[in-house]
């Protein structure tokens, strides 16, 4: 085991599969000689060679369709989206070729691509670098969508991602790559995608979260646990598909729930796990499903985003309302 933090275990999954299989190719704007603008593919050009992980002009468009085409040609291409608010010129290929070739073809071909991206506040990043755009992907039949909230799940679910043949949109929160270290097996190991993690027991209150927001969810269990009142932390890991099993046999056990997420609060991965839980839990429940979320609004510029983001003091307040229902 070594000690990692979430941007060397994912670097340290990508290195174990250009390792394992000649096919696995990296490529992305500044992802070679500089490693990336985090570096989290540092090092890896020199030890792979330029053929495997190469740098590509500032075109998204160009980085996501390229992709496609390798992957077609037998590839398992990891492509790296700089900058979340930058998939929209790629959402052609990403949402559109990627999801769809392997019901195009009838089976024929498929695209296992890694799109690889950073996302996320709290790090007074510039405007279209922190949006949380995962409910643009959740709304794709054919692309799965992992968020890792930790270390050792990012590189159990980016090995996961490479080998599996159909396209995965990989999340990367900003401020989880360097924000602690965790327990690492340095050999290979998977993490079956669309698998959930309880992080927490509890018995009064079912928190679900995912990325950042686990951290903030946790933070709060521990603040309710003062009062008395037993919480359960859900990691989510996975979006699509969306571990609801895992979910309703919390609420069974807690009859509340409330969805954490850093997005704005209409249309996204909370509403479609709330209207997820009133379909096959609804008569667990003795109080409605809240969200905490960020406001509908744009996300904000550096000086007021700490005031925009979800908080412990949010999830607090929403757990007493449910308990107090």
């Amino acid at each position: 085991m070594a000690q990692m933090n979430m941007l060397e275990a994912i670097r340290d999954a990508m290195r174990t599969e250009l390792k394992r299989d000649s096919n696995v190719v990296i490529f992305g704007e500044d992802v070679g000689n500089v490693g990336g603008v985090f570096r989290v593919t540092e090092g890896l050009q020199g030890e792979f060679g330029e053929d495997r992980v190469f740098d590509t002009p500032l075109a998204e468009s160009a980085i996501a369709g390229m992709a496609v085409g390798m992957g077609l040609q037998g590839f398992r291409p990891i492509a790296e989206i700089q900058f979340v608010g930058f998939i929209f010129e790629a959402l052609d290929q990403m949402f559109i070729q990627a999801a769809r070739m392997r019901y195009r073809s009838g089976g024929r071909y498929n695209s296992p691509i890694v799109f690889r991206t950073p996302f996320g506040g709290g790090v007074k990043a510039a405007e279209l670098h922190t949006d949380s755009l995962e409910g643009l992907a959740i709304q794709t039949p054919g692309i799965k969508v992992i968020i890792p909230s930790n270390p050792y799940d990012a590189k159990g679910l980016m090995i996961s991602a490479i080998r599996d043949n159909d396209p995965v949109f990989f999340m990367e929160h900003l401020n989880l790559y360097r924000a602690f270290k965790q327990e690492v097996p340095e050999g290979e190991y998977t993490i079956e995608i669309g698998k959930a993690n309880v992080v927490r027991e509890g018995s009064d209150v079912t928190i679900i979260a995912y990325g950042m927001m686990v951290h903030t969810a946790a933070k709060a269990a521990e603040e309710l646990e003062k009062s008395g009142v037993k919480a359960e932390v859900i990691d989510l890991r996975t979006l699509l598909p969306l571990d609801i099993d895992t979910i309703v046999a919390s609420i069974q056990k807690t009859n509340r729930a409330i969805v954490v997420q850093e997005a704005q609060k209409t249309s996204g991965a909370a509403a479609e796990i709330i209207a997820q839980i009133n379909e096959k839990a609804i008569l667990h429940l003795e109080a409605p499903v809240l969200r905490v979320a960020g406001p509908d609004t744009v996300y904000p510029f550096a000086q007021v985003e700490d005031a925009w983001l979800p908080t412990t003091g949010r999830v607090v307040a929403a757990v007493q309302k449910v308990l107090n229902f």
